[in-house]
């Protein structure tokens, strides 16, 4: 008898460019004020996993400048995706997620 295969439950890994084409609601970060007063512009990357709903479940810094990041975290939390399907079933999906801040 062959015992049922245990589901490892590990987020799918899935490029940040293929799950970028997924996002449905993408909420601009607010610009730090002490971030803008000193110029800062760049790009802050955040390591994600995505929910079987779509919405965003864990979020970590990857890099990105130190004004930056808060305002980042906070925007990337309200992003929403459609659900990553395999077989027709919704998966958590692994990913990396870039918020880029410039100046006018």
């Amino acid at each position: 008898m062959v015992a049922p295969r245990e589901s490892t439950h590990q987020p799918i890994r899935v490029g940040g460019n293929v799950q970028a084409a997924n996002l449905i609601n993408k909420v601009a970060p607010a610009y730090p004020p002490a971030a803008k007063q000193a110029r800062v512009q760049g790009t802050v990357e955040l390591s994600a996993i995505i929910g079987k709903d779509g919405h965003v479940q864990e979020l970590k810094v990857v890099r990105g400048h130190p004004l930056l990041i808060e305002a980042a975290l906070n925007a990337a939390k309200q992003w929403a995706y459609r659900p990553t399907l395999i077989n027709g079933e919704p998966v958590e999906v692994s990913t990396t997620i870039d918020v880029t801040f410039a100046l006018q």
